[in-house]
């Protein structure tokens, strides 16, 4: 009867593995296939911009490889993004672009990038229509670069300003009996402030405040140049909600018309002279990006490497949205020594995390430094551990609602003394040496390890201010009085010396190959990700890590999975962190 059971259960394990190698195999031909450009692109075509996707600054993509994109990507890489509307710019079958109902998957200075690009795009002669039911504050940033921009006419527009909103833990702490042990240097260094108090402190008010008020005012000064609005306007239209009704919306000048997309796809007809009852030629971005990768803005023997750090700084290899110092040291050392390669770009899109690995990465830095150029880009965020990879670099590029600075260390240790007393847990330790026994996760903390830490604390905060002051040229107390953990927003950090001009990565590109005295030049890309198979292969062999995290926030709603998950990486840090101050929620 075993040995039945066993025979059977080989028969259909066998019967599985081939009908998955079936498919993949099937998936394999069809990828294939597509990988050609076989998206045929007609005259008088409109470029369609739906960007739902979450967006990453560069997703790693191999061109030759079937399994990049498609079903196998997880993002949309802003690289890709910026090179479609570029390359379409140019293109005689294209007439326009059309931003279509965009929920946008992406951070500020990601959207403002994007912006900027279709910005070019427009002043080429082209036009951009924008159609949305709803439009989010960040999507109507987008969308008001536009020539013309809709809505439908039972939908409306969020315009009310930003704001944030911080959630304190000290109480829950307190009545589960698991808590943070906390040390940090940094009057403003509040990434830990929600488990140590009940309320914002004062110092975390004021710069959250400043922030977002330079953030706001990023906002609006390129709202203002696209619709012919003053920023007293506008600001009076937020404070006054003049846009959340369609009609309300088109009164203040917000929009310029309430249409069905019936009506909106008659006005994209008329824009490229099309017969009202003919199908428009809609190009959807997926697509017309086979044609835009294949296409290079830049060439030339020569190249500039763009080096893509993306994530939390962790210790260890490092992937696709880790910043590990493995797969980034290797990057830059690949560049350093590609003689073709005559300057380096590094793009930082980082809270910041462990201070050892932000270390490890800067040493790189400094080396390759000394044969070629570097040059920093900072994407949404470059803070703490961020700026700290970023501060060594020849010149430093932000964009305007880049987050950075955050120039300040702690250290978060875990502590279930109270639940263990509650529960009735008793640990005991024995050691051989006087320190042996240091800390205990089942132990108040006690002064001596609580002095050590602080020890390391100051220490790193001090390392940290040194390489301040070498990399930006000013003394060490100057680079203090910066610090204490505070973050500023791109305009700030150029105000105050913390980065050298505002631009975006195609600036900082720019400024990099003048500086290597290059006149034709390619790009070349860092570092090579694991391809879209390999990754599928992953979570069918078991990872599913992702698949997992959406059950839960799809059982607890998204608001309390953001709390879990804010607790969770608390808990989990290891060694001291050179991290952003806050967990910054901007609504």
């Amino acid at each position: 009867m075993k040995f039945l059971r066993n025979l059977l259960a080989a028969i259909i394990g066998t019967i599985i593995a081939f009908g998955i190698v079936f498919v993949m195999f099937f998936i394999f031909i069809s990828l294939i296939g597509s990988s050609e450009d076989s998206v045929a692109i007609k005259k008088n075509s409109v470029l369609e911009l739906q960007l739902q996707q979450p967006i990453s600054d560069y997703v790693g993509d191999n061109a030759l490889d079937p399994f990049s994109g498609g079903l196998f990507q997880q993002a949309q890489g802003l690289d890709e993004i910026l090179q479609a509307i570029t390359v379409a710019k140019d293109d005689e079958d294209i007439k326009g672009i059309s931003l279509n109902n965009n929920f946008i998957l992406a951070g500020l200075a990601q959207t403002q990038a994007i912006r900027k690009a279709l910005g070019d795009f427009k002043n080429s002669g082209k036009f951009i229509y924008a159609y949305a039911d709803f439009y989010t504050q960040k999507d109507y940033y987008l969308a008001s670069v536009a020539d013309s921009v809709f809505v439908n006419p039972v939908g409306g527009l969020d315009f009310k300003g930003l704001s944030s909103e911080v959630l304190f833990f000290k109480d829950l702490q307190e009545k589960t009996g698991i808590k943070l042990e906390v040390i940090r240097h940094g009057k403003y260094k509040s990434a830990v402030e929600p488990f140590i108090a009940n309320e914002m402190s004062e110092a975390n008010r004021t710069q959250i405040k400043e922030l977002i008020g330079s953030l706001w005012n990023s906002m609006i000064e390129d709202i203002s140049d696209s619709r012919n609005m003053g920023p007293e306007q506008l600001n009076k239209i937020a404070d006054t909600l003049g846009g959340r009704t369609p009609e309300l919306a088109q009164q203040n000048g917000l929009i310029d018309g309430v249409l069905f997309y019936d009506q909106y796809e008659n006005s994209l007809k008329r824009a490229v002279d099309s017969v009202l009852d003919n199908d428009l030629n809609v190009v959807l971005l997926e697509d017309y990006v086979v044609r835009s990768n294949k296409k290079a803005t830049n060439a030339g023997a020569d190249k500039v490497a763009v080096v893509f750090a993306q994530g939390e700084i962790l210790y260890g290899e490092g992937g696709p949205d880790i910043i590990g110092q493995g797969i980034i040291t290797e990057a830059i050392r690949d560049a350093r020594d590609d003689e073709n390669v005559k300057a380096i770009v590094l793009r930082v899109n980082s809270p910041g995390g462990s201070a050892l690995t932000s270390d490890i990465i800067w040493r790189e830095i400094e080396l390759a430094k000394e044969k070629k150029p570097v040059v920093v880009s900072m994407g949404n965020v470059a803070a703490s551990g961020g700026y700290y990879i970023a501060v060594g670099a020849d010149k430093i590029f932000a964009e305007p609602t880049t987050i950075t600075g955050s120039i300040g260390v702690f250290g978060a240790v875990p502590n279930m003394t109270g639940l263990a007393e509650d529960i009735g847990i008793n640990a005991e330790q024995v050691g051989t040496n006087k320190n042996s026994v240091d800390y205990s996760l089942f132990e108040p903390m006690t002064d001596k390890f609580r002095n050590v830490v602080q020890e390391s604390i100051e220490s790193t905060y001090d390392t940290f201010l040194e390489r301040v002051s070498q990399g930006r040229n000013i003394s060490v107390a100057e680079a203090d009085s910066l610090a204490q953990g505070r973050v500023w927003s791109g305009v700030d950090a150029q105000r105050i010396g913390l980065i050298d001009k505002l631009g975006n990565l195609g600036d900082a590109i720019e400024e990099a190959a003048n500086m290597a005295e290059l006149k034709d030049y390619g790009i070349k890309k860092f570092p090579k990700y694991k391809t879209g198979l390999e990754r599928i292969m992953e979570d069918l062999g078991g990872a599913g890590a992702g698949a997992k995290q959406n059950l839960i926030e799809d059982e607890i709603g998204t608001e309390a999975y953001s709390v879990l998950k804010q607790v969770k990486a608390a808990m989990e840090q290891e060694g001291v962190q050179a991290r952003m101050p806050f967990v910054l929620a901007i609504k």
